[in-house]
């Protein structure tokens, strides 16, 4: 849309989001990686298409092994609650563990990469694996008393016992629930009140930023705030990051806290029989982190989500039993879970969990690890991609490690820094697939086939087998296929991956992803729930659809609609810069004037011409309109300690407003320090 059709004063609608992105070029699959690739025959478009729909997703259930076949694949008869593989019968953690014993008992299914480089990387074989999931059951079972049905919070860093304690949980079908480590004490406290979680499991300390941390004393906020919400908390287990030895300097709380190492003795070689389970009961819940309202527990079930990450491991991931596979995602989030835990697990992988921070002790040191136990497929997200180029951009060419594939997850990425992800870390051998899909999803939704489709910097690709994406306006009516017309996303099919509602809340499970676009509430014809996603997004001519990011992350200056990601996607062709972040800021006469936060690479100095280089990149890639009201060259950005940039505190200094409480930042230091710059 150019600038000049838009009328100042007019209103703008979501779906007439202004996109000055370019069409970028393609890049191909590497030969060698189609010739060993799982899928490299198209057809699978054919067998998953809308025309199979829903029988086509019977080949990613068959990936596991059932107690019991499913009568029906999709029970679609109380929309948008719909149930798969009904009447099957299965177990998690047998298909994650039991099953590779024949084959894969002595190979290692987990790398468990400690922070400080001095200690050793642990190989745990899927036979030892095996072991400790057992024990561990047997201590949830016996010691706890808890059955399948109940739920249990998990407040654990990443270490291999939060894999073995997620395995043990769904061996009983006990439904777990972990939260981030990085999230404090009260926004535990907030999930095992909504779950009810008699048990919470945590750990004494880990490792971030080189600095032993006292993780326990985020138990007895968790515990003292639920006391305070009415609940209670009968029983607090501890792992010890270092077994025999208490790491925190939080005490223990008699009566309640008990050392997990402790009961394992009374457990040794206690083996627990797999519980069968309905494919429709719940593996886990997964709050997603709202900044406002009460958090909502995504309720995954055990049949679908399985077999849909399964599926998804195996085709887009192309992940085989001898590849060593290393995604750089938390446990925490819905990425680790999946991608991970469950999907490589079920396909017999070795999976590489690690401790810290990628950054630490510098930014060489993902590609040591890479190097060291030849990992041949890397998954991270853009976050750290960005942050990896800014500080060490040179440093993957100083090691021999060697990618198939690698993986983009959790926000768009810019061509700039797909292109550097590309060339440099996947040393123009690497297949990339940018993957675009929610907590609430479980799965995939949008990627290139990664042996199938080119690739295109920048677009996530098509939607994956089975799943139907379209682009609405406002008013629900579908934008011409491939138009490159910007407007909300919505996914028109059930699919397997998706959870089953919001725990404790199906009301709020319609309204949030089934309302808006839902014109007939009393429909029992799937066609009528298409799933709403809450991002908008363009499909281009060859159908692959770019994510422009959330439908609130949009600046309306003088009516013109300007996506945050694409402003920031220009800041970051600049060649000084290694992050960006644009906040709206309220203007006496536009409205709202983009602000841009730049930090930047290693050697550069803040200039009046460096933020003046900054404003002309914006003027020139997108338009005048785009020019922001100040850039602000930052040392570094205020970050969650998952690494994302708190665009929230951004804006608030922008605006000459308080950014409230800033202490759960990983550096909330660096406030004042933007501060005293405004």
């Amino acid at each position: 849309m150019s600038d000049e059709n838009i009328n100042e004063n007019e209103e703008v609608s979501e779906a007439q989001i202004a996109v000055h992105w370019k069409e970028e070029e393609y890049f191909d699959p590497n030969p060698k990686f189609i010739e060993q690739a799982n899928l490299k025959d198209d057809e699978i478009l054919k067998r998953m298409g809308e025309d199979n729909f829903p029988d086509g997703f019977e080949e990613y259930a068959e990936m596991l092994d059932w107690d019991k076949k499913w009568d029906q694949v999709l029970d679609a008869s109380n929309p948008p609650f719909f149930k798969w593989f009904v009447g099957g019968k299965l177990n998690a953690s047998y298909n994650c563990v039991d099953r590779n014993l024949a084959k894969y008992k002595n190979k290692t299914a987990l790398h468990f990469v400690p922070e400080p480089e001095d200690e050793p990387i642990t190989h745990m074989t899927y036979q030892e694996l095996y072991n400790k999931v057992n024990e561990f059951a047997a201590v949830l079972r016996d010691y706890c008393g808890l059955k399948a049905g109940d739920t249990v919070t998990l407040h654990m860093p990443m270490v291999p016992e939060l894999p073995i304690t997620m395995l043990a949980c769904a061996r009983l079908g006990v439904i777990h629930s972990q939260v981030f480590s990085g999230f404090s004490g009260k926004a535990c406290a907030d999930r095992i009140v909504d779950a009810k979680s008699k048990y919470l499991i945590t750990m004494d300390s880990y490792y971030r930023g080189g600095t032993l941390i006292d993780h326990k004393e985020k138990a007895d906020i968790a515990c003292n705030q639920a006391a305070k919400e009415g609940f209670e908390v009968d029983k607090v287990l501890i792992w010890q990051r270092y077994p025999g030895k208490y790491s925190a300097e939080t005490p223990m709380v008699e009566g309640r806290d008990v050392f997990v190492n402790d009961i394992l003795k009374d457990y040794k070689f206690a083996k627990v029989d797999p519980v069968s389970l309905d494919a429709n009961d719940t593996l886990f819940l997964m709050y997603t982190s709202g900044t406002t309202g009460k958090p909502k527990g995504a309720q995954h079930s055990i049949g679908g989500y399985m077999a849909y990450v399964t599926g998804t491991s195996k085709y887009i991931q192309d992940i085989h039993p001898e590849d060593v596979y290393w995604c750089m995602a938390d446990i925490g989030w819905i990425t680790g879970h999946s991608y991970i835990v469950y999907g490589p697990l079920a396909l017999g992988a070795s999976s590489v969990i690690f401790e810290g921070v990628p950054t630490h002790p510098d930014a060489g040191r993902p590609w040591r690890v890479a190097q060291e136990l030849n990992v041949n497929i890397f998954h991270t997200s853009p976050t750290a991609i960005r942050a990896l180029r800014r500080v060490g951009s040179d440093e993957p060419a100083k090691y021999d490690y060697h990618f198939k594939h690698m993986t983009t997850v959790g926000e768009p990425i810019e061509p700039n820094v797909w292109r550097w992800y590309y060339h440099t870390v996947g040393k123009d051998e690497a297949v990339i697939v940018d993957t675009w899909w929610q907590t609430e999803t479980g799965g995939f939704l949008c990627s290139t086939l990664p042996a199938i489709h080119k690739m295109k910097p920048g677009s996530a690709g098509p939607g994956v087998p089975g799943i139907y994406p379209e682009i609405l306006d406002d008013d629900g009516k579908p934008l011409p296929r491939g138009s490159n017309k910007a407007g909300n996303i919505v996914i028109k099919n059930p699919w397997p991956g998706r959870m089953l509602t919001i725990w404790g809340d199906d009301e709020r499970f319609v309204d949030q992803y089934y309302k808006r676009y839902n014109t007939k509430p009393d429909s029992k014809d799937w066609r009528d729930w298409p799933y709403f996603a809450g991002d908008g997004a363009v499909e281009a001519p060859d159908g692959y659809f770019r994510i422009l990011g959330r439908i609130d992350d949009v600046i309306n200056v003088a009516g013109h609609r300007l996506g945050t990601k694409e402003l920031e996607s220009a800041a970051l062709m600049v060649d000084e810069v290694g992050e960006a972040a644009v906040v709206p800021v309220p203007d006496p006469i536009k409205g709202v004037k983009p602000h841009v936060f730049v930090s930047l690479k290693p050697g550069f100095e803040a200039t009046e011409a460096l933020a003046q280089k900054v404003t002309d990149m914006l003027a020139s890639e997108i338009g005048p309109i785009a020019k922001p009201g100040k850039v602000w060259i930052v040392p570094d950005m205020p970050k969650t300690r998952s690494g994302k940039i708190m665009r929230r505190v951004l804006g608030a200094i922008a605006a000459g407003k308080d950014p409230g409480d800033v202490t759960t930042l990983a550096n909330p230091q660096i406030v004042e320090e933007i501060r005293k710059q405004s």
